[in-house]
């Protein structure tokens, strides 16, 4: 397949591309700058120049394509406090997505989260992606909102599925939540943890996650959701034990009315319980995770380095 991918230069969009590369597709990646086009070409892939918000880009770049992966999220955007405008971007570009796809049966693999999808019990597979599931406000509801229309697309005829990410998609070279944990420790002098640190959170490989989009992109059936999760919750105490041990401080349990100064804006991430399943996809793909997991994976010590 002639393959599009957006977010081809990111953390999982770069191990997306030799995934598909090795497997004999042919790769366009969106490249916004510079440094992202000279990555993506290194890694193989043609380069196609814009960002997200070039609709007519998106449009031409997917009618050109056997597929799409959208990986593309403008993270720098949400995190500056414009989360809404980033997630409204993000609708768009699936829109436009939708638009040259209808009719075709050709794929489009989208990433979204399993965070918070089901509180107080193990998410599965479909929770929140149903047309009767509770709103969201604000920009959250917005990406909600989005995942539910790439699964409409497949009653217009579009081979669409939802790749739910863990919150954790982990391995050397990681920016996300586990080094700003690790950052956060070492700045501290303590491994905290939030209350008694039994907050599950699901977690999975970069290289697992890659592999996924792969058979995702390959065979899932239309209107699919699917899991990206190789370990259903691991204990944040856990995380938080691990990290002590390798950075040589204590480990303790911060006081959840202090957890928003300890942790900043972390904080909300990590107050919540979150474990989500992936039986289903595992079953549908024959998706079997082979990496590290993610307490092995910091015990590596390369988020130390």
């Amino acid at each position: 397949m002639r393959v599009f991918v957006t977010g081809a230069s990111g953390w999982i969009g770069s191990a997306v591309v030799p995934e598909l590369i090795a497997a004999g597709h042919q790769v366009v990646g969106l490249a916004r700058s510079d440094a992202a086009a000279e990555a993506v070409g290194a890694a193989g892939a043609e380069v196609r120049r814009g960002t997200l918000a070039d609709l007519d880009v998106l449009r031409s770049a997917a009618d050109a394509s056997d597929g799409v992966i959208h990986l593309a999220f403008q993270h720098d955007l949400a995190f500056s406090g414009h989360f809404e405008a980033a997630a409204e971007a993000n609708r768009l570009a699936v829109e436009a997505f939708g638009e040259v796809l209808a009719g075709s049966d050709r794929p489009l693999s989208l990433a979204s989260g399993t965070l918070g999808l089901a509180p107080g019990r193990v998410a599965v597979e479909g929770d929140g992606l149903g047309p009767n599931a509770p709103g969201a406000g604000g920009g959250l509801g917005i990406r909600h909102e989005t995942a539910r229309a790439t699964i409409a697309l497949a009653s217009r005829g579009v081979r669409s599925s939802v790749v739910g990410l863990a919150p954790t998609i982990h391995g050397e070279g990681d920016q996300g939540f586990m080094a700003t944990l690790v950052a956060i420790a070492r700045d501290k002098g303590v491994a905290g943890y939030i209350g008694d640190g039994s907050q599950r959170w699901p977690a999975t490989h970069r290289l697992d996650a890659a592999r996924l989009f792969r058979l995702a992109l390959e065979k899932a059936p239309a209107g699919s959701a699917l899991h990206g999760v190789a370990e259903e919750g691991v204990p944040l105490r856990t995380v938080a034990e691990a990290i002590g041990r390798h950075l040589g401080v204590p480990v303790a349990s911060v006081d959840p009315q202090d957890a928003a100064e300890h942790f900043t804006w972390l904080a909300g991430f990590l107050s919540a319980d979150s474990p989500a399943s992936s039986v289903h996809t595992r079953e549908l793909l024959g998706w079997h995770p082979t990496h590290p997991g993610l307490v092995e994976d910091l015990d590596k010590g390369h988020y130390f380095a």
